[in-house]
This record gives C-alpha cells, structure tokens and sequence, in this order.
C-alpha cells in the first residue's frame, strides 16, 4: 500500500503522454487549482461515466477556475481510442508504470467480490495554484462522484 496524500502535502509532480502523445507536466498548471483523478482503465463502465461526468461539467469546473486531468495505467493508444469515442476535450495521461499512481497513494489494495488484489484506487485531488493538495478523496464512486466534487467546491451552477 503506497502512501495516501492529505491536504497541504506537496502534490507530487509528474510528466506523463496525452491522449495525443503530448508530454503534459503538473507544473505546466502551477498557478492555477487543478482536479487530477486517477481511474483503473479507459473505456470500462465505471471509468467511462466518471469521465464522462467529468466532460459534461468541465465548463462549469473550468469556469469556477478548475482545470481537469484524467490519469489511468492506460497506453497513449488506448487513451485516443478512449478521448475520441466519448469526446473527452481534458488530458488524459497514460502512466503503465504506474509510478505516478503510486506517487499519489491511488495504487494498492483493492477488493472485489470477495478477492483481495493490487489495482488503481480510484482518486480525485485537488491541487492549489501553489502546487498543495487541497483536498484528497480516496476511494471514491465512479457514478456521482463528480457532482459530489462540484457541491464539495461550492462551484456555482
């Protein structure tokens, strides 16, 4: 089990491909609050509505000053094939490695229908223009999730 983020941690840099296979860098958003979710994988049930959750709210998220990254263990591949079926216009950035995952505390152990296994906890942060976590919510519901967020950041609809 890696070790979970609080708020006013220093969010763990990172630079990992897009979608497009663009290099995108945590530091590339310094001063300005960003919502980083991890998910396990591209195009599942659970991760396509998150994402897509996440889609139809990004202007009301980006108007309230929120910008929007999506990270999962996916290859750049699987990610375009994701970001063009579902129109996801926010970063996608694959981590195989998953070194970044784990950076963040969102790798470890999982359990499903009574199995216990190592997967992506699905995670959402959010990182002050300085580059703190604000806040950290761990082990979050795929469906609901982000209008939870939204209510959580008082983001006016």
């Amino acid at each position: 089990m890696t070790e979970r983020l609080s708020p006013g941690d220093a969010a763990p840099d990172f630079t990992l491909p897009d979608s497009e296979g663009k290099e995108v860098s945590l530091r590339d958003f310094r001063g300005e609050s960003v919502v980083v979710y991890f998910y396990p994988a591209a195009s599942t049930p659970g991760c396509t509505k998150q994402a897509c959750d996440f889609r139809d709210n990004l202007a009301e998220l980006n108007d309230a000053g929120y910008r929007v990254i999506g990270i999962s263990p996916d290859t750049q591949a699987k990610l375009a094939k994701f970001a063009s079926n579902e129109n996801l216009t926010f970063p996608l950035l694959g981590d195989p490695e998953k070194t970044v995952i784990a950076a963040w505390g969102a790798y470890g152990e999982k359990k499903n229908y009574g199995k216990t296994y190592l997967g992506v906890i699905r995670s959402t942060f959010v990182v002050d223009p300085e580059g703190k976590i604000a806040n950290a919510w761990y082990n979050v519901r795929a469906t609901g999730h982000v209008a939870k967020l939204i209510r959580d950041l008082r983001v006016a609809s």
